[in-house]
């Protein structure tokens, strides 16, 4: 990975390839890599859709390796969604393949004239981009049925369905899993409407002919895989829970916790929880001939995913993950699996958020375009993005908009972006990191879950404001290591708590590349992320006051804990004073 391929959309003649070298850039990957360009190369005041953006695409330090886990891709832009830097996280088998074509990142610049459609082919001869009208809206899944029959199934391939075309700020890239099925997304931020800006609808990658890349020392590489597979196979919760049940493990857990958001954060528990849970996922996965068990990506020994059949066994949708359940499920008082696995199908074949999408129906349901509960009525709702209605585009353009169009007061977002599936009242530590993260509010971006909830790494009572920012401050730095690795976030779990664990990760990065990183090394580069991001938000207009959660947050309080979010805004401004 010692080039970058950069596409120039808006060249005289069309779209104009060429590769240079790292540069400036040597030593990043993932999201470090996609940060810094677009931090340093995107005008921080300029339009998300205009010329002047860059979407980056940047698979980890460790993608293309033999390394476990290292199938990670990172997608950064200016947001549509926030307005500020955004990186983007899918799995899926275009990081391992990218990564094997030698590229570091690839960077889609400009903008072509008019509505003009691309589509991109990689492989080890080169790079060919071709006009694709015969493309246009076309759902991810007729999308990649037509790049299999064209280019084969040994490829992977990186695409937007209609709501990237039409620009919608809560349109998702999709990424194929190893089966060459869209399920895997960057979800958030709307970078699907950069890459629709860009005027490209799919890139198909291919490596056949290419191996792993080879590690500096082999014997030692090995031997730290080992370690660090091992790790992960012993910790509950990577080696038991997420394999038995998936992300959506969760929803027992954190309902029963009094975090579960259920009627637009009306209520901290939701009713129908456990018939929307993970064991009952998993248990319909197996009695359909599914499997709760999958792998997003080939090097994946936690395999989080699994495969959702309908009822007369055929496959519908990879298994739904929690934070999905809990957006189409209880935020909008939906309780039946069929019709929430029914909606993941929708949100990856029209290309868009499930979190902002299921926030939005649910937004929509309080003013009273559905009622909620109506698994119908929100089928419906997302079906109107892939139409491109009106209403479809006001959805599809996220729970921000949704909620001024409809004249909704409580409105679950920061900087844009809606909030996922723990209530930050319940949980204080996740509300810190909602609300100062440069990513809007997202949950990945400092999972304090982990420690509040799940005492991994320690313990910070989630009810109490005391230690929240530490924890925050310390989970965000660290995340930002992690997504520039290609690393899965789950790893966390294991590295927070087995000190061996840890260390193999870093003996993974050491002999891969020869270097002497310590602990030190992995903080100092999780720390030079975030400054880079915030440095890009503040020059776009970004001050203190958007480090803050929505009003409501702190004035309403949330059963059953009746309590609502403590942490005082002068602590959490000093959040990135290292």
């Amino acid at each position: 990975m010692d080039k970058i391929l950069r596409i120039d959309m808006g060249a005289e003649g069309g779209p104009k390839a060429k590769e240079t070298g790292l540069d400036a850039y040597s030593g990043l990957g993932g999201r470090a890599l996609t940060s810094s360009i677009v931090a340093g190369e995107v005008p921080p005041l300029c339009h998300p859709l205009g010329a002047e953006n860059k979407l980056v695409i940047s698979p980890g330090l460790l993608s293309g390796t033999g390394a476990a886990m290292s199938g990670r891709i990172s997608i950064g832009c200016k947001s549509p969604l926030t307005g500020g830097i955004k990186e983007s996280n899918s799995g899926g088998q275009a990081a391992q393949v990218l990564a094997r074509l030698g590229y570091a990142a690839i960077v889609l610049e400009g903008k072509p004239p008019g509505d003009s459609l691309y589509k991109v082919f990689i492989n080890k001869d080169g790079v060919k981009i071709e006009a694709a009208a015969s493309l246009r809206m076309l759902p991810n899944y007729d999308l990649i049925d037509k790049m299999k029959e064209q280019y084969g199934d040994k490829i992977a391939c990186i695409s937007i369905g209609p709501a990237g075309e039409m620009k919608l700020s809560a349109a998702s890239i999709a990424c194929t899993d190893p089966e060459l099925r869209p399920t895997r997304h960057a979800g958030r931020g709307g970078v699907g409407a950069v890459m629709g800006a860009k005027g490209v609808k799919v890139i198909v990658l291919d490596d056949t002919g290419l191996k792993a890349r080879p590690p500096k020392d082999l014997e030692k590489f090995r031997a730290a895989n080992k370690i660090f597979v091992a790790g992960l196979s012993s910790h509950p919760v990577t080696g038991q829970a997420l394999p038995a049940y998936g992300t959506n493990v969760l929803t027992n857990i954190v309902n029963e916790a009094g975090a579960y958001p259920a009627y637009n954060f009306k209520d901290g528990q939701f009713p129908g929880a456990s018939k929307i849970s993970g064991e009952t996922f998993a248990e319909l996965e197996t009695q359909r001939g599914g499997n709760p068990t999958h792998h997003c990506h080939r090097g994946c020994v936690i395999r989080c995913s699994g495969i959702f059949n309908d009822k007369n066994g055929k496959f519908l949708t990879k298994q739904p993950e929690y934070e999905t359940v809990w957006a189409h499920g209880a935020h909008c008082g939906i309780d039946d699996p069929d019709a929430i696995a029914m909606l993941d199908f929708l949100d990856d074949n029209y290309g868009v958020d499930t979190i902002d999408m299921g926030v939005a129906i649910g937004l929509a349901m309080q003013a009273g375009v559905a009622k909620f509960g109506d698994a119908e009525a929100a089928i419906n709702l997302v079906k109107e993005v892939g139409k491109g209605t009106p209403l479809g585009r006001i959805l599809g353009s996220g729970a921000a908009i949704t909620g001024r169009v409809f004249g909704v007061e409580n409105v679950p977002v920061v900087k844009g972006q809606a909030l996922p599936a723990y209530d930050p009242r319940a949980v204080q530590g996740i509300g810190v990191t909602y609300a100062t993260s440069p990513m809007g509010g997202d949950h990945t971006a400092g999972y304090s879950i982990a420690t509040n909830i799940l005492k991994s790494g320690g313990y910070v009572d989630p009810l109490k404001p005391e230690g929240q920012v530490e924890l925050s401050r310390n989970l965000q730095i660290a995340t930002a290591a992690i997504d520039s690795t290609g690393m899965c976030l789950f790893i966390a779990f294991a590295v927070l708590d087995q000190p061996e664990t840890f260390q193999a990760l870093i003996d993974l990065l050491n002999s891969f590349y020869g270097l002497e990183l310590n602990a030190g090394s992995v903080t100092d580069l999780g720390k030079k992320v975030l400054t880079v991001e915030r440095e890009f938000n503040k020059k776009a207009g970004f001050t203190k006051e958007h480090d803050r959660l929505p009003r409501y947050f702190y004035t309403e309080p949330v059963a059953p804990h009746n309590i609502t979010f403590m942490v005082k805004d002068e602590e959490m401004d000093k959040l990135f004073d290292w």
